[in-house]
């Protein structure tokens, strides 16, 4: 057998063998996982478009060293890559999904006791993370908009606050802060605790470079950002991102073990760094989905469904039935929607998939809220 027919064996093996399928956002073309098609799965809010055509050749090119550990040398090349992207020093980068890592980091430093704030309902890997070695989360309820709310959580600020952590956009809410009103927010609560900023999802928002907290980072305050692959790249099956970080503090966390090149994974670098290169995938990527998310926004306004104003990958609204009730009704119907977030009882999030599958998703809510389901 011939070492690429080897290969496409070890790719359709392992599920990392793509197909190529046109939707119609355009001409966008998507790699999807030939499963998607027996269950949709709306619920972890990925990039049902996949990542750039260019990753699937890069992993490929890897297989011929599976053998080896991610070195040194692709490592700190994806962190150059990384820091001319974001113009940024490189030894501010810290590659990995560091969030769990950072949370035990900040929460054994200066004893048990110290005070992470967060937005809740939300995302808390870190928040959970600190908690196991003694910090204490300390949540501040979203405003009336379901957004972060900036004058509650920079009220919450003491001497045992060690950090603050905000997603940005929200998660589940979709919702994104002011962008003046957050980036002056940040520059104050900083210089009492380090302000962490989850932009996981500000690639798809409006005005992205303007509303990313980056420029803080540049400008030397304490200020960490964090970026992953996961979502607009397509890498959910590869997990990576990186944070970027003062200077002191990447020290820190380097002497900790974050971003070695072991760690990071020979695969997940390859796709990162060719998912990174392919700015006008993520362009497009983005384009699409505020096409879904409008046509969404249209059908919840139809309904009648109080609902956020997402700049996500997802749509957040009000079902005005209990939330198990729905997920069932969808499940039924072969879709999965995201989990429920408390204390919002009725309210349900559900990822923007592929046109049809948004097609699909809407039908069995048309159905539901006219009582035909």
């Amino acid at each position: 057998m011939s070492l690429a027919m080897s290969r496409r064996a070890l790719l359709q093996a392992t599920g990392l063998l793509f197909t190529v399928s046109a939707v119609s956002a355009g001409p966008l073309a998507a790699l999807v996982d030939k499963t998607a098609a027996k269950h949709t799965r709306l619920n972890l809010n990925e990039n049902a478009w996949g990542p750039s055509p260019s990753v699937a050749s890069a992993i490929e090119r890897e297989f011929s060293r599976l053998a080896r550990y991610a070195d040194d040398v692709a490592a700190q090349q994806f962190i150059e890559q990384i820091a001319a992207h974001e113009r940024i020093s490189a030894d501010q980068v810290v590659p990995g999904e560091v969030l769990s890592a950072l949370g035990l980091y900040l929460g054994s430093q200066g004893g048990p006791g110290g005070q992470f704030l967060y937005s809740t309902p939300g995302y808390l890997a870190l928040i959970d993370a600190a908690r196991h070695v003694g910090g204490v989360g300390v949540g501040v309820q979203l405003n009336a908009a379901f957004e972060n709310d900036l004058p509650a959580l920079q009220a919450k600020i003491n001497a045992r606050t060690r950090a603050l952590y905000l997603i940005n956009p929200h998660n589940p809410t979709g919702t994104v802060s002011d962008g003046d009103a957050f980036l002056r927010f940040l520059r104050r609560a900083s210089q009492r605790a380090l302000a962490i900023v989850d932009e996981a999802y500000l690639e798809y928002a409006e005005d992205f470079l303007q509303r990313s907290a980056v420029s803080l980072v540049r400008d030397g305050a304490n200020v960490l950002v964090f970026r992953t692959f996961d979502k607009i790249h397509g890498l959910a099956g590869l997990p990576i991102g990186y944070a970027l970080v003062p200077r002191e503090l990447a020290a820190a966390l380097r002497n900790q073990g974050l971003g070695d090149a072991e760690s990071l994974g020979r695969l997940n670098l390859a796709a990162a760094s060719a998912a990174l290169a392919d700015t006008k995938h993520v362009t497009r990527i983005s384009h699409a989905v505020a096409i879904e998310r409008a046509r969404w926004t249209a059908v919840l306004d139809e309904l009648q469904l109080e609902h956020t104003h997402s700049q996500a990958n997802f749509v957040y609204f009000n079902s005005r039935r209990p939330h198990a009730e729905i997920a069932a009704a969808f499940h039924a119907h072969g879709i999965e929607v995201g989990r429920k977030f408390l204390p919002y009882e009725n309210w349900v999030r559900i990822t923007i998939g592929l046109p049809e599958e948004n097609l699909r998703a809407q039908a069995v809510l048309r159905a539901l809220v006219r009582g035909a389901a």
